[in-house]
């Protein structure tokens, strides 16, 4: 049998050059710096979304020793964007429909004023969602739980009753101020002076079998009219 040549790398004296290497990307692709800056950002990010879980769950769970010695933090992170309409364990469904309004005061280009009729912010809120498989938070619940946290901090008289009281009647001034813009309430060159915000809130029929007794007709809630800020007049948010 004839003798087999040797390798090339030892024919060579040496070893045989290594193939071509993938190139690194994404954040291996970085300087040792910049990882080490994405692995903080991203460690920030994790800290923040587990301390927000954290106290949505405490908002929503049954009163316990944290809740009683942290509730002020809990409810200064919570309100008025995050708030929950249901408790863990004991849900409470709503059973009343709430129809919101409002109507403006607008100043034309011409110097004038005029009164708009009322735009049920409620009912474009249904229409937006019947239909859609995925409606978004803000066209199921913005409006409802303004609503919701500005009656939990007022009384009748339209007082506040609660220490948040000035921060819900902003929050629901605002929302409905965007709602108008929207819509182009005030028309060309008008500016929105004022708005008015009323409710109708028409009780759920119970089943016969409850028992249940609700009020015989719906119950009307007309606030007074509100001041638009300047930088809220033309469309700004506040």
């Amino acid at each position: 049998m004839a003798p087999t040549a040797p390798p090339a790398s030892d024919a060579a004296g040496g070893t045989a050059p290594a193939g071509p290497t993938t190139p690194r990307t994404g954040v291996a692709a970085l300087s040792p710096r910049y990882q080490a800056g994405v692995a903080l950002a991203l460690a920030v990010v994790a800290v923040a979304v587990c301390v927000h879980l954290g106290m949505v769950f405490l908002h929503v769970a049954p009163s316990n020793t944290l809740t009683k010695a942290h509730g002020k933090a809990i409810d200064e992170w919570i309100y008025p964007e995050f708030e929950q309409n249901w408790k863990l364990f004991a849900p409470n469904p709503l059973q009343q429909n709430v129809a919101v309004q409002v109507r403006a005061r607008i100043r034309t280009a011409d110097g004038d004023f005029r009164t708009t009729g009322w735009y049920d912010l409620s009912a474009e809120d249904g229409r937006a969602i019947d239909g859609n498989l995925l409606p978004s938070h803000t066209q199921q619940n913005e409006l409802r739980r303004a609503w919701d946290f500005y009656t939990t901090t007022h009384g009748g008289e339209q007082r506040a009753t609660a220490s948040r009281g000035l921060l819900a009647e902003t929050y629901l001034r605002r929302i409905v101020v965007l709602r108008l813009h929207r819509a182009e309430a005030a028309g060309p060159g008008g500016v929105l002076e004022r708005v008015q915000v009323r409710s109708r809130i028409t009780p759920v029929r119970p089943p016969e079998w409850s028992g249940e007794r609700i009020p015989p007709k719906p119950v009307d809630r007309v606030l007074p009219w509100w001041t638009v800020p300047a930088d809220e007049s033309r469309g700004g948010a506040g």
